[in-house]
């Protein structure tokens, strides 16, 4: 009996195995879900959507959308931070949630470094635009008004804790100069009130700006990084401003608890993608730049960017607004 029931037990194991493995092997086998911490038409939704498409079609799976914006990106990662990590819900978001709003936001439901688990980066450089009716044509001709008249000179973000609010007030820290700050509940909104006249410059991402600076309905006067998408315009260091080097990015990051092999998965499915020329013409007519390391440089490079921000938000005593 003892004999009989040994081999039960190993029969039964030995049949079980091939099922696990079988199961781990289908996924995914249902759609898979990105929460994204923003509205429709910014940065972070453009890289999602792009992202959906690129990997639903790899993988033979949809991707689907779910826009949850509000609280500089915190709406959306709390609500993702209680999603099953069962390798089918993931968040896409800018780097907001991931490396800046655990510095300036007391008391969040969600921590990046215990709940996410990255999987892929892209980058968009910051670029400063101004109203044309503002009349300023270089980015001193903007220092200087500020020096002039401090507070005077008006401009949008999409919050406090966000790159576009960020940027600016680096600016203030290296040159001296001093604006008005006008917060919005997303960079839609900021944009709108720009186009109208109602603020008067912004430092939102390329891929958000382009549209907007090809119509000529906003003036680009510097860019953190040269682009060829926007030749003639000066980066930051050509225009006199070295140590002006903010950056957005978005990021895809899954639940803490997801399956390594999904991670791993996802990670080697993208880093292909970006490799061929469809992917790769699409990524840098919207000004998206691929970060190129493995995981662990992933994650080792988002805690550099983690630290820069808690050390530069601690130095100007910034506080979050909303």
């Amino acid at each position: 009996m003892k004999t009989f029931f040994s081999f039960l037990v190993l029969a039964s194991f030995w049949f079980a195995h091939p099922l696990v493995a079988t199961a781990q092997d289908a996924w995914p086998n249902k759609p898979l879900k990105f929460i994204v911490a923003s509205s429709p038409g910014g940065g972070t939704d453009t890289f999602a959507r792009v992202l959906g498409v690129s990997l639903g079609e790899v993988l033979g799976q949809q991707v689907v959308i779910e826009n949850r914006p509000g609280a500089s990106g915190n709406i959306g990662a709390a609500a993702f931070a209680k999603s099953s990590p069962d390798g089918y819900n993931f968040l896409v978001s800018a780097n907001t949630t991931v490396t800046i709003n655990s510095s300036l936001f007391k008391g969040l439901s969600y921590d990046p470094e215990r709940d996410f688990v990255p999987v892929a980066r892209v980058f968009s450089p910051l670029v400063l635009v101004v109203q044309p009716s503002a009349g300023i044509k270089t980015l001193k001709d903007l220092i200087a008004a500020s020096q002039k008249d401090p507070g005077k000179w008006s401009f949008g973000s999409a919050g406090t804790g966000s790159t576009t609010y960020l940027g600016v007030k680096l600016l203030e820290e290296k040159t001296g100069a001093k604006f008005l700050h006008v917060p919005y509940k997303g960079v839609a909104p900021a944009f709108q009130d720009l186009l109208g006249g109602q603020i008067q410059f912004m430092m939102p991402d390329v891929t958000s700006a382009l549209q907007f600076i090809k119509s000529g309905k906003l003036v680009p006067l510097a860019v953190e990084q040269r682009s060829a998408l926007l030749p003639g315009v000066p980066s930051f260091a050509d225009a006199g401003f070295q140590e002006v080097n903010t950056q957005t990015s978005f990021s895809l990051v899954a639940p803490t608890g997801t399956p390594a092999a999904v991670v791993e998965r996802l990670h080697k499915e993208w880093t292909a993608l970006t490799k061929t020329p469809a992917l790769v013409s699409k990524l840098e007519s919207l000004g998206l730049v691929p970060d190129t390391e493995n995981l662990p440089g992933l994650n080792a490079s988002l805690k550099k960017e983690r630290d820069f921000y808690a050390a530069f938000i601690k130095r100007n005593g910034i506080v979050a607004s909303d």
